[in-house]
């Protein structure tokens, strides 16, 4: 099995859960990282056929997609980068997937496929109207594995995550970690716009769980993966800052175009695979602190 993007944040956790399973993963990255012994890892670009060429062999039995640009600001700024890696690089995998007979493909998406839903429920049925080129990439990407699956047989699957924490993210720039560097480095967190904007925190460990499960079942097309429960910008603060035991100042500044109002999700989808969220944002959040602190004194 082949996890691209296997050394990150999120594929660190997916390839130990998939080695401890007992398969055997190939792992590809930009960068190199820690892998379970039973993970081969490779480093490139995806954006390089000859990388491309190296990775995708007839022998393995699926791959894992999770190598993506992931910040919606950046996108914002750099729109055709973020298609060059997003969907060029997905469409040039499944090309050589087709070749090659390699006929199980599993993509991470998003709920920012959907775009602005207002304080609707967001389901696998809602149609995609994203805001930004990181949804309309993603979007692309999903539509690409449908037509994959139409034509020519292939077994297709989009998980579309919410907003994913947990430990192992200190390098990430999403609104957790900048929580955490702030409460571990007495300074301020900066707000977009009120913070009455709604999001659905979802833990790494529970992201593994549903992958696996609709790996293990053969699911196909889009399948939200979330808690099912969503919180406020400024509640999420307030978690932090108990789950820390610091008073967590912040700052309110401009909102950023493109951010959606809210995010509410049904997960029922997930749950009929057998998906039970089980880690709550209260442990969550301490496990992340923990982890940010044990991150500072292996850095000093």
């Amino acid at each position: 099995m082949l996890v691209t993007g296997g050394a990150g944040f999120i594929g660190r956790h997916v390839v130990r859960a998939l080695t401890q399973a007992g398969a055997s993963v190939l792992v590809a990255d930009q960068r190199p990282g820690p892998v379970p012994d039973c993970g081969r890892l490779l480093i490139g670009d995806l954006r390089d056929q000859g990388f491309r060429e190296r990775i995708v062999t007839a022998d393995l039995d699926g791959i894992v997609h999770l190598a993506a640009a992931t910040s919606v600001l950046a996108s914002v700024n750099d729109p055709a980068g973020v298609h060059d890696l997003n969907v060029t690089a997905t469409a040039a995998l499944l090309e050589l997937a087709r070749v090659k007979g390699v006929s199980r493909f599993m993509l991470a998406s998003t709920n920012a496929v959907v775009g602005n839903t207002g304080d609707s429920v967001i389901d696998e049925k809602i149609a995609l109207r994203p805001l930004t080129p990181y949804g309309a990439s993603k979007a692309a990407c999903e539509m690409l594995l449908s037509a994959y699956q139409g034509s020519y047989g292939m077994t297709t699957c989009a998980l579309r995550l919410t907003n994913v924490y947990g430990t192992g993210m200190a390098a990430k720039d999403s609104f957790v970690p900048r929580i955490m560097r702030a409460a571990r480095d007495g300074g301020k967190v900066e707000i977009y716009g009120s913070g009455e904007q709604k999001r659905d925190l979802v833990n790494v460990l529970d992201v593994v769980q549903g992958l696996v499960l609709a790996w293990q079942q053969d699911a196909t097309g889009p399948v939200v993966i979330g808690s099912g429960e969503s919180v406020s910008v400024l509640d999420l603060l307030e978690a932090a800052r108990k789950a820390t035991g610091i008073d967590i100042p912040a700052r309110h500044i401009a909102a950023k175009q493109g951010e959606m109002p809210a995010v509410r999700v049904d997960i029922g989808r997930a749950a009929a695979l057998g998906y039970e969220p089980a880690v709550s944002l209260e442990d969550g959040l301490r496990e992340v602190w923990a982890d940010f602190r044990r991150t500072t004194r292996t850095a000093a």
